[in-house]
C-alpha cells in the first residue's frame, strides 16, 4: 500500500487477525478464537500484505515466526487492541449492572412525588447510578433530548413508544381549604363555582389557561370543561397550591400532589362525585429491545413504589400493562 494512500477502515478485521495469529503464532489457535475456519484467516493475512505491500510472517508447514515488518506492526497494535478489549469488557460489565447516568425527562409534579421522596433508597441500592433528572412541564422528545426515559400522563405519550404504568388511575379533584369553605360556603356542583375565587394554572406547553373537567354523575362518558375565573392565576403549580393553602380560592388537581393536605386536613375535597378515574403517570422508553440496565432497574424500582402510591390514595392496583 502505497505511504500516502489513506487508511481503510476495512482492514481493521484482517488487521484483528494478524495480531491473533502474532499472538498465538498459531493460525489453528487464531482461527478458533476468531471463529472462523483456518483458510479464511490464511487468505485474510494474504490480503493484508497485499494491501500493505510487505511481509508480515514467515511461514513453513512447520514453523513460523514474524518478519522485522511484521514485528514492529503487532508491537503498534497490541496496546490498541488491549484498549479496545478493556473497553468491550468493561461495556459488557457495565450491561450487568445498573450504573452510569440515567437522565430523566419529567414534570415538577412527578419529579416531587414520584422520584423525589425516594432517591435515598434508589441510591442506596444502586451506587453506581447517577441521576439527571431534565424538568419538562411541556411535551418533548426524549430521545432529542438525549435522555433515557421520559414520566408523562398516559393520554400524554408521544407515538411508537414504549410505556409502562408507575401510578394507579388518578383524578382531578377540586379542593379548598377549610378557612376558604367557612367564608364563601362550600360548593356542591360545577355549575356554583361561578360564584367563587377559582385558582388558574397557566399551562407551559400551550399558554392556555387549563379547563377545569369534569364527568356528570351516573352518565359515563358524558365529560365536560369549566373555564376557572378568579383573580389569581399562575404558571406554577405549587404557588397554585400555596395560595389554595392560604385560603385564596378553590383550585383543581391531580389528586396524587394533593394527598398529603388531604389526609391531614389542609385542604377539603369538594364534589368528588363528579370526578372519573384517568390513566396516570408511565415511565416510557424509546424501545424494550436492548433495554439498558439502568433504565431496567427505575422501571422496576418505580413499579415497586406503585402499590404504595395506591395505599395511600386508597385505589386498587391494577396488573400493569405495557403500552405502545
Amino acid at each position: 500500500m502505497n505511504p500516502a494512500t489513506p487508511f481503510s477502515p476495512a482492514l481493521l478485521p484482517h488487521l484483528a487477525g494478524f495480531a491473533h495469529i502474532a499472538h498465538h503464532r498459531s493460525f489453528t489457535r487464531a482461527a478458533e478464537e476468531l471463529g472462523i475456519s483456518r483458510p479464511a484467516l490464511s487468505q485474510n493475512l494474504k490480503t493484508l500484505e497485499r494491501q500493505l505491500g510487505v511481509r508480515l510472517l514467515h511461514r513453513t508447514t512447520r514453523e513460523m515466526s514474524l518478519t522485522e515488518e511484521g514485528q514492529r506492526l503487532f508491537d503498534a497494535l497490541r496496546p490498541s487492541l488491549g484498549t479496545i478489549e478493556a473497553a468491550v469488557h468493561n461495556l459488557r460489565a457495565s450491561h450487568d449492572v445498573p450504573s452510569g447516568l440515567l437522565r430523566i425527562n419529567t414534570a415538577r409534579l412527578t419529579a416531587k412525588t414520584l422520584i423525589e421522596p425516594y432517591l435515598p433508597e434508589f441510591f442506596a441500592r444502586y451506587p453506581e447510578l447517577r441521576i439527571e433528572l431534565v424538568m419538562d412541564d411541556g411535551l418533548s422528545s426524549i430521545i432529542a433530548d438525549g435522555c433515557d426515559a421520559g414520566i408523562r400522563l398516559g393520554e400524554r405519550l408521544a407515538e411508537g413508544m414504549i410505556a409502562m404504568p408507575v401510578t394507579p388511575m388518578l383524578e382531578m379533584v377540586v379542593v379548598a381549604s377549610p378557612a376558604y369553605l367557612a367564608q364563601h360556603g362550600t360548593p356542591t356542583t360545577p355549575a356554583e363555582l361561578a360564584a367563587h375565587e377559582c385558582l388558574g394554572y397557566r399551562q407551559t406547553g400551550s399558554g392556555s389557561v387549563y379547563a377545569w373537567e369534569f364527568s356528570t354523575p351516573g352518565q359515563p362518558g358524558h365529560d365536560f370543561e369549566v373555564e376557572p375565573r378568579g383573580r389569581y392565576v399562575t404558571n406554577d403549580d405549587e404557588g397554585m397550591i400555596r395560595a389554595a393553602l392560604q385560603g385564596l380560592g378553590v383550585m383543581q388537581h391531580i389528586d396524587l400532589s394533593l394527598q398529603p393536605m388531604l389526609a391531614d386536613g389542609r385542604l377539603v375535597r369538594l364534589m368528588p362525585e363528579w370526578s372519573a378515574p384517568f390513566p396516570g403517570f408511565y415511565l416510557y422508553v424509546p424501545s424494550r429491545e436492548q433495554m439498558p440496565p439502568r433504565v431496567r432497574a427505575l422501571m422496576e424500582f418505580l413499579i415497586e413504589k406503585r402499590e404504595g402510591v395506591a395505599k395511600a390514595l386508597g385505589r386498587a392496583v391494577q396488573a400493569p400493562a405495557t403500552r405502545r
